[in-house]
């Protein structure tokens, strides 16, 4: 069974419906894929992070810098969710599989703690999807696809859940609990294709190699993003939706 956690947030419902039957149409094993609802891990005691707004814009009280997701952080809950074992998938809802993911899943390798797709991200726009601020930091979009090795030392021994809760959003996505780089894998460039190309260093890639379109910008269920790379992709795979009407 292959463990899989989505990005949830209130606006992008229909975003994580697509991008989780964009999974299943294609997956060749039986996975287990579940939202990571904000209000849900709240409940449980999990998530502690505390915000405010200013401006309209979500600002974390950590580190007091904005952020645009209610998953910005949950993501990094999953190995205990897992109980620190074995693996699993994360990806942000913003996400189309075009391939089964079990090719993804035959990836890992127990030498790393993760495994990302190691973006050179460097966004030229200032806003993104509905308005929201484009952050810019090193190591961008890394954590937006992770393969989590649960039960990893580093992660049993670093990435508790009050870590979570108390460390800044730079050395979350940063990925510096992890302490050295040689523990952070590679995965291949299609799994997390960046719809823009804003991808500095990345080689060019074929339609066939797009394993997974990442609309990080914004897709095509905001308002004006409907005309963006692999929209119709989108629409299609939106049409699959039981309870959607054609």
């Amino acid at each position: 069974m292959i463990s899989i956690w989505v990005g949830w947030d209130a606006r992008e419902e229909i975003a994580y419906q697509v991008c989780k039957k964009s999974i299943e149409r294609r997956t060749s094993q039986p996975v287990y894929i579940r939202p990571l609802r904000q209000n849900a891990l709240r409940y449980v005691g999990l998530y502690a992070r505390g915000s405010h707004l200013d401006d309209g814009v979500l600002v974390d009280d950590i580190d007091g810098k904005p952020y645009s997701t209610e998953f910005a952080f949950t993501r990094f809950l999953v190995p205990a969710l897992q109980q620190y074992e074995g693996w699993a998938i994360f990806c942000d809802c913003d996400f189309l599989f075009r391939r089964d993911i079990a090719e993804l899943w035959d990836l890992r390798d127990d030498r790393y703690a993760v495994m990302v797709v190691k973006h050179a991200h460097h966004p030229r726009d200032d806003v993104k999807m509905d308005g929201a601020k484009q952050e810019k930091y090193p190591r961008k979009n890394w954590s937006s696809l992770i393969l989590w090795n649960c039960g990893h030392d580093l992660n049993k021994d670093y990435l508790s859940v009050d870590y979570v809760n108390k460390s800044s959003g730079q050395r979350l996505h940063g990925f510096h609990w992890v302490l050295d780089e040689t523990h952070i894998g590679s995965l291949p460039h299609g799994w997390n294709f960046l719809e823009g190309r804003e991808c500095a260093g990345c080689s060019p890639l074929e339609d066939r190699d797009i394993k997974a379109v990442h609309y990080t910008r914004g897709g095509p269920w905001f308002e004006g993003w409907q005309n963006v790379e692999y929209a119709a992709d989108w629409e299609e795979e939106r049409r699959n939706l039981a309870w959607i009407r054609p």
